[in-house]
């Protein structure tokens, strides 16, 4: 299983979400996007970087031009050859994203949407595109079983 190195620095996060249960969700949804994409082969390491969205706006338009904050930015490295074997990954997850999404749509709390995007990200580590109908249906049942799985085991 990776090891998930947690960034919140200067984030708040949603009542009732603790950095380490925000990190063991975020070890529950890459194990599950692990066995999806690569079965037997080792994810090293993923970073989550917990932002607000100025932060992750900024990283939008340095990563994918994209002049506007979003919910999860991903980003995986596949080692250098002189490095132990996995997957390097960073995700970005926009807290504030989060708490506008849950009191718009009123279908997950603020804490539920939070770990959506982590599982969202780690979807997308797998390979998968949310560029077609199909993709974007096909993402949302596999981000929300996750999301309910990494929250349900606590």
């Amino acid at each position: 299983m990776a090891e998930i190195i947690l960034d919140c620095a200067g984030v708040r996060l949603p009542t009732g979400l603790t950095r380490a249960a925000l990190a063991r969700a975020a070890g529950r949804c890459a194990a599950a996007a692990e066995r999806l994409a690569r079965p037997g082969a080792p994810w090293r390491e993923i970073t989550l970087h917990v932002t607000h969205d100025a932060a992750n706006r900024k990283m939008n338009r340095r990563i994918l031009g994209h002049d506007y904050p979003t919910d999860v930015i991903t980003q995986r490295y596949e080692p250098f050859p002189f490095e132990p074997p996995g997957l390097v990954a960073e995700l970005f997850v926009n807290v504030d994203e989060a708490r506008r999404n849950a009191e718009r749509l009123r279908r997950t709390s603020w804490a539920e949407e939070l770990v959506l995007y982590v599982a969202h990200g780690c979807d997308h580590l797998t390979g998968a595109d949310d560029a077609t109908p199909e993709g974007r249906r096909a993402m949302r049942r596999r981000d929300l079983r996750w999301m309910r799985a990494a929250l349900k085991e606590g």
